[in-house]
């Protein structure tokens, strides 16, 4: 079973080669070409040192990688944008020996990029599940027309990788979460945020643990920012949130959200001891308001300014606040936090380093880099800059 993506790279083109290649994960020379970079933009730790990976390249020469699609670019007078594409396999942890790895990572880019596009196959072994890596020229050697990384690509990567998996005895992917997503939900993702169904997914099974029947349920959606929709026969269950274009269809959500799904946990929830059932807030009604305000044309002055001592001695207190049912964040207000959490995590990092403009990020980075390469005499550290290169899942 393999689990694949990629993404574009901009501007560092070098770099992503070189952390593709990086040598220090190896102890098996062979499979090394011999004059790779020997300053490298990744440096593993410790515990990563003794491992090994494969190197191969498609289309050009993996020891002149760099030269060859730079070569290209040039050609073609497109060296702007995204430069290269790093994608990754990763297999099940025992699934697959390094040589199978790379087999199977060989011939999913060949069939991926390898009828216009230099690649460099790299198998990597310093985690428990065996990976490949894969960069990918942007620009076409034969065309010089650019990759345009549609979300139809990363389908077509995952319906070739699960191809090749099978024709090498390896388990595939069955209905895997990607192929359900829309586009603006995978990409989402993809930034790290959350998608509408995720949202939507937790807000059903708080309401349903509050609920004991369809009316209790969807009350607590509705407060929770929901619009009920159903079709005009009455037949799907769905629910639009605010701000969104179109409803979503709960049954779609999973088979724990079907209709006798979810009929059979508020079922659950009735018989359940400790079920707490969902209350609307209390209404004042009018004529108890108009039976309170007699009352205080009746009173005398004594009597008033008695009930006003009372008051203010409630007001001192706090026992003049009434509890009020707590309403839950929309949907788009949660999304909205989630941005400010992260952009709070940035901005606390920024200030506990005292870095206060992108030149002192890109010296904190290099000053990093540089203490991580201490101790390594075989290696000689390159100029970087900020940006550059993500580690793919297979690689903490």
């Amino acid at each position: 079973m393999a689990t694949t993506g990629f993404w574009p790279v901009k501007d560092r083109l070098k770099e992503v080669i070189d952390y593709a290649e990086n040598p220090d994960k190896t102890i098996d020379k062979k499979y090394v070409d011999s004059d790779l970079y020997t300053a490298l933009q990744y440096v593993s730790n410790d515990k990563k040192t003794d491992e090994r990976m494969y190197v191969s390249g498609i289309n050009c020469n993996a020891k002149r990688a760099y030269e060859r699609m730079t070569a290209t670019k040039k050609r073609f007078g497109k060296t702007g944008g995204n430069v290269a594409y790093h994608g990754y396999q990763s297999f099940q942890t025992g699934e697959a020996t390094p040589e199978e790895a790379h087999k199977i990572g060989m011939e999913t880019a060949k069939r991926m990029w390898g009828n216009e596009y230099e690649i460099v196959v790299t198998t990597h072994l310093n985690t428990d599940n065996v990976h490949n890596h894969f960069v990918v020229n942007s620009v076409s050697f034969k065309t010089g027309r650019k990759f345009e990384n549609h979300i139809s690509d990363h389908h077509k990567l995952r319906e070739i990788s699960d191809s090749v998996c099978l024709e090498h005895g390896k388990s595939i992917l069955k209905d895997a979460e990607f192929y359900g997503r829309s586009k603006k939900e995978y990409w989402r993702k993809q930034n790290g945020g959350l998608s509408h169904r995720e949202i939507l997914k937790a807000d059903i099974d708080a309401a349903l643990a509050q609920s004991a029947n369809f009316k209790a349920f969807e009350i607590r959606l509705k407060d929770m920012g929901y619009e009920i929709c159903r079709d005009e026969n009455f037949a799907h269950y769905s629910v639009k949130g605010t701000g969104w274009q179109r409803a979503v269809r709960l049954d779609r959500l999973g088979k724990e959200y079907t209709s006798e799904a979810i009929r059979a946990r508020l079922l659950d929830n009735q018989r359940h001891v400790g079920y707490v059932p969902f209350h609307k807030p209390k209404y004042t009604p009018l004529l108890t308001l108009e039976i309170e305000y007699r009352k205080i044309q009746r009173m005398d002055g004594i009597q008033i300014l008695f009930a006003l001592v009372i008051e203010l001695c409630r007001l001192i207190t706090g026992n003049n606040i009434t509890p009020e049912t707590p309403h839950p964040l929309s949907p788009a207000m949660r999304q909205e936090i989630v941005k400010l959490d992260k952009t709070l995590k940035e901005y606390k990092f920024l200030c506990g380093n005292n870095i206060d403009s992108p030149q002192e990020l890109v010296s904190f980075i290099e000053e990093k880099r540089g203490i991580k390469c201490t101790g390594k005499g075989n290696l000689r550290q390159d100029k970087t800059s900020a940006g550059g290169i993500i580690p793919c899942k297979g690689c903490p």
